[in-house]
Formats: structure tokens, C-alpha cells, sequence
């Protein structure tokens, strides 16, 4: 893929024409390298590095650029000098769900920083699956990316997964409701699926009803209006693990 090409796959719809991301420095180079050595989906991204960076032991075909051409191309304003061009993955199917996995439902999530967190959040603790919402935040917008630290390749992630198919799917959904029982009750533990809504709007509460989504809450001394997001799930994660 020509240099030209490359700086413009900090957009979404040329990511999606050519079929590939950026991820950009070291610790995400490494985070890449070490799923590329179980995921031979991964095994064909190409390196781009600076003089800095020539000797950087990789199994990736590696191209040596200008410090111009490498600002070009990073989406970072002071880039270390190292960015992957990486195929997007296979989404991994329903029928690949690992046994006991269970499935995180966002529904259009749109902030980079809340996707990347809860993806982090969601490959630390494993066995969970990030299903996204039409309408989400792209995963592989490079502030995802970076926020997610390298657990964009080890998170299975579904994308576009409608909410109304969430019924036919998983026997039991679990979501956030200011008037649900406390996530430290038993019961959260015993769900399928569990239903985030979007930052500002949630989940319509006539959708909720059809899909007979079980309202569950995290106890607060109600000063402020809600959690944030990536917040919410990340204690509703920890709570499932404990």
C-alpha cells in the first residue's frame, strides 16, 4: 500500500475500503507481535519504522521511512516512530464463543476513550465477548486503538449485532437501571449478556422491555446523575469475577 494511501486510514471509510488499521508505537507494536503468534490473521501486517527504529526485532516486513513520512502518516503529533499497517481481523462468530464467555453488549457507544477502557478492561479479566451496536464508535479509530492498549487483539469483538437479536441469542440479559438490585447480589453472576446503553441517551426503555432485560444497579450516594460508562462496566466486570 502506497504512503499516500496509508495517512488516510485515519478514516473510517478507508479503513473499511482497504481492509486494514494503524497501530502505532512501541507498546502497541508489542502488544501486536505477541498476537500475531496465535492469530496468523495478524501475521501479514507491515512495519513501518524510522531510522530510530530499523533494528526493532520483528516478524513483520519491515520498511525504513523519513521522520517526514512518518508524520504523514501518525495520527500522533509527536510519533515515536513506529506504526504497524494490520489487516482488520475476522470478526470472531457466535459459534466461536468459548465456553462459560460472556457477552458485554454496548449499545452505540460513542466515545474512543469509553470503547478502548472497557476493551482493556474486558481482555484483563478474559472470557468476556464486546458485542458493538450499529451506530457504535469504529474499534479501530486509532484513539481506540490506543486507549484500548493493545487489547483490540485480544478481546473477541462482534460489530453491527443488532439489538433485537440479543433475545434469540442469550436466554438471559442483564442491563443498568437506576431501580434494578444491587450488582452484588448473587443474581447479577447468573446473565448471558449484559446490556450497556449509550453515554447520554441509554437504551430505549421499550427495547429493555421486549428483550426482558433484568435491571440491575451499582449503589451510590446518588450526589451526581450517573457513572461513566467505561466506569460502570468496568465495576460491573470486576463484580462478575469476584
Amino acid at each position: 500500500m502506497k504512503l499516500d494511501d496509508i495517512k488516510k486510514l485515519h478514516q473510517k471509510k478507508y479503513r473499511t475500503e482497504f481492509g486494514h488499521f494503524l497501530v502505532e508505537g512501541e507498546h502497541l507494536l508489542l502488544e501486536l507481535q505477541k498476537a500475531a503468534e496465535k492469530n496468523p490473521q495478524l501475521q501479514s501486517s507491515r512495519l513501518y519504522v524510522t531510522g530510530a527504529y530499523e533494528h526493532w526485532q520483528s516478524p513483520f516486513e519491515t520498511q525504513v521511512i523519513t521522520d517526514r513520512q512518518m508524520a504523514q502518516i501518525a495520527d500522533t503529533k509527536t510519533p515515536q516512530g513506529i506504526i504497524a499497517l494490520v489487516p482488520m481481523p475476522t470478526i470472531a462468530a457466535p459459534a466461536a464463543s468459548a465456553d462459560h464467555e460472556r457477552a458485554i453488549y454496548l449499545h452505540e457507544i460513542q466515545d474512543p476513550g469509553n470503547l478502548g477502557t472497557i476493551l482493556r478492561t474486558l481482555a484483563w479479566f478474559g472470557r468476556f465477548r464486546c458485542l458493538l451496536s450499529p451506530g457504535s464508535v469504529d474499534p479501530y479509530n486509532p484513539k481506540v486503538v490506543r486507549a484500548s492498549m493493545g487489547a483490540i487483539f485480544h478481546a473477541p469483538l462482534e460489530l453491527d449485532v443488532e439489538l433485537d437479536s440479543l433475545r434469540t441469542r442469550f436466554e438471559r440479559i442483564a442491563c443498568l437501571d437506576m431501580n434494578g438490585e444491587p450488582v452484588q447480589s448473587d443474581s447479577f453472576k447468573t446473565f448471558d449478556c449484559y446490556l450497556f446503553g449509550n453515554e447520554a441517551r441509554g437504551v430505549p426503555r421499550e427495547q429493555l422491555i421486549a428483550l426482558d432485560a433484568q435491571p440491575f444497579t451499582i449503589p451510590g450516594a446518588g450526589a451526581i446523575e450517573s457513572l461513566n460508562l467505561a466506569a460502570t462496566v468496568n465495576m460491573c466486570v470486576y463484580e462478575l469475577n469476584r
